[in-house]
């Protein structure tokens, strides 16, 4: 089979890793199975997550990540409400207006973008505050829920603390939390923490939990910690066109990734490559990197020229976040010779 290079613009580029690719394999081979998600793959995966995160949560499964953050913030919302998150939320800026589409018009109030924290990407418990007491009147959309990343849009994690505090300040104003967990595994590796422990323990109400940039072929889950907030929303999965007819093949890649702790062991490979290449990267005159990776991401600011270069040279990264510097991103199959030959290039071309 011809291969192409392995890129850094984006961990979706990566293939399936074998224990997904293989558990998906076996749920074709076994046979029929009942049609939406009443298959023995599905309630298997639904029950590792439950025993993943120690509670007795709600879980659904849909094709992608704008799908379960529009809809699980939609279950979170009226229309008239609102949704906290910050300049650089994914739900703010790369899901074509999906939350307010799916919530029939709630709207996102962007918090403050010039704080320490909010520069690396995080959202503060006093930009929650500030945005919540703003207004009170009838003309202002009413807050009802706090969004974060997790790792986040900049390649930081939040701490277990930092997410109590956040879930302190929600709950003063009865709001909600919801965590888009993307990169969720990422986080956890990098925290070393169990999933409950910066989760549900920590006041999180609903999780989306990313597995296609982690190891899976397709698929999110959508983890409702907080059950009555789960109330139809099969319904409003179906009416979204989210509803796998065949469901195993969505749901048995999950058994893959969740047996043996390998969405784990994959979620420190990658974050272990970002180490490297973050390592790498100083040694280049030239080369500012934006600050230590907590993820799989690094983030730097190159000289234009040497943007230009490396673009040339069939090098694909993404510019357009982080203020136009340059994010690197590691996957869970990244080599070590595929991040030796691109800082090989970048200290080259620099030259």
């Amino acid at each position: 089979m011809n291969t192409t290079p392995q890129q850094f613009a984006s961990d979706n580029y990566a293939g399936s890793c074998p224990e997904a690719l293989q558990a998906l394999l076996e749920a074709n081979a076994s046979g029929h199975e009942p049609a939406y998600g009443d298959d023995r793959w599905t309630e298997r995966s639904t029950n590792m997550l439950r025993e993943l995160f120690e509670i007795d949560c709600d879980v659904y499964y849909v094709f992608n990540g704008t799908a379960a953050n529009s809809l699980a913030l939609a279950a979170m919302c009226q229309s008239y409400h609102s949704v906290i998150c910050t300049p650089v939320a994914h739900i703010e800026t790369d899901e074509c207006g999906g939350p307010e589409f799916f919530s029939n018009g709630s709207k996102l109030l962007v918090a403050e973008g010039l704080s320490t924290a909010a520069q690396r990407g995080k959202l503060t418990p006093e930009a929650i505050e500030t945005l919540v007491t703003k207004r009170s009147d009838i003309h202002y959309p009413r807050p009802k829920v706090a969004s974060i990343t997790q790792a986040t849009e900049l390649g930081t994690v939040y701490s277990v603390d930092e997410v109590r505090a956040l879930s302190w300040m929600a709950q003063k104003h009865k709001l909600k939390l919801h965590m888009d967990g993307a990169r969720f595994a990422n986080a956890v590796a990098h925290l070393g923490c169990k999933p409950a422990e910066i989760t549900w323990k920590a006041g999180v109400d609903v999780l989306c939990f990313g597995g296609t940039k982690n190891g899976l072929p397709v698929g999110e889950a959508v983890v409702f910690f907080d059950r009555e907030l789960s109330q139809d929303f099969a319904w409003r999965v179906k009416q979204a066109g989210q509803l796998a007819s065949k469901m195993r093949f969505i749901s048995a890649p999950w058994v893959g990734l969740l047996d043996n702790n390998t969405w784990l062991r994959n979620a420190r490979h990658a974050n272990a490559m970002a180490q490297r290449l973050y390592t790498g990267l100083l040694q280049i005159e030239g080369v500012q990197v934006l600050h230590p990776p907590e993820a799989n991401g690094v983030f730097a600011q190159l000289p234009a020229p040497l943007v230009d270069a490396l673009h040339a040279k069939g090098w694909k990264f993404y510019q357009f976040i982080a203020g136009g510097g340059c994010r690197f991103m590691c996957a869970w199959d990244t080599t070590e010779a595929s991040v030796d030959t691109l800082l090989a290039d970048i200290q080259s071309l620099s030259a």
